[in-house]
């Protein structure tokens, strides 16, 4: 596989989906623990659900029947989210249950998670602009909301390398970029998040959530290696040149077991 291809995304989501889980931040997770005492059924709407790996990790570190209603605007991963939570149960062995909704998820209003417990979200607010979180946030506000692993910008690669922080900034960015009128916000998200938040009267807690990817982690280092560097060339065509021996080296270093990479990310909890 060369550095311009990559796996097909739900591929990706599946090669990522361990990383995401260890990186997590536990001390938010105690908090929304604390909140859930599995007295009564709890109904949490998971935006952007993916493949599942959000509910996958929670639903097991929560007590009591749990339903999981997951949202995404992509049918086939709904079905593979919903067919990878059978035989899942809560931390004491209660039943959980899914549901899907194909759709739209920054049109949600607060009516349509009025009867949720909490929300959860994972790896979503940078794909976001600052209009949808301002809509997200809105419909989330009178419950607890855990967002979890949204990218701050910030990207530690060793060994180093002089071409690193050229890189970065173009990967970033090409996070910010305009699509089709939309204009993401990247690594600007989570501030933008807690700003809506705290603009509604809605404390917020932040916690930092990196990935740590050594040699056992050697294929999904260099998965994302390559989306890094495409993003980045995408972005500024000028970088193809120089990037192709870059990543001749980065490959190399990743399949000797030489790479070592920290992905910074943020988890917030809201109104836990």
């Amino acid at each position: 596989m060369t550095v311009e291809e990559t796996l097909p995304f739900a591929d990706w989501l599946r090669l990522r989906e361990p990383a995401d889980g260890a990186a997590r931040d536990e001390e938010l997770l105690n908090v929304v623990r604390s909140r859930l005492t599995g007295e009564h059924p709890t109904v949490i709407h998971d935006l952007g659900s993916g493949t599942g790996s959000m509910c996958r990790w929670l639903a097991p570190r929560l007590p009591g029947p749990q339903h999981w209603v997951l949202y995404d605007r992509d049918a086939d991963l709904l079905a593979r989210a919903a067919e990878g939570m059978a035989g899942v149960t809560a931390a004491d062995g209660a039943p959980v249950t899914v549901s899907t909704r194909c759709g739209d998820l920054t049109r949600l209003s607060a009516a349509d998670l009025a009867d949720g417990s909490l929300v959860t979200a994972s790896a979503l607010l940078d794909m976001l602009t600052g209009e949808e979180i301002e809509r997200v946030v809105a419909a989330c506000v009178g419950r607890p909301t855990l967002f979890s692993l949204s990218v701050t910008g910030r990207v530690r690669v060793t060994p180093t390398d002089p071409l690193d922080a050229e890189v970065e900034a173009a990967f970033n960015d090409h996070q910010r970029r305009t699509v089709d009128g939309r204009r993401l916000l990247g690594p600007d998200a989570v501030a933008a998040t807690a700003a809506a938040f705290a603009r509604r009267g809605v404390g917020v807690r932040e916690r930092s959530s990196p990935w740590r990817l050594g040699p056992e982690q050697a294929d999904l280092a260099a998965e994302w290696f390559r989306g890094w560097l495409g993003a980045a060339c995408e972005q500024r065509p000028d970088l193809a040149g120089p990037a192709q021996a870059y990543a001749r080296r980065r490959l190399a270093d990743a399949a000797a077991g030489r790479l070592t990479v920290l992905v910074e990310h943020r988890d917030l909890l809201a109104g836990g």
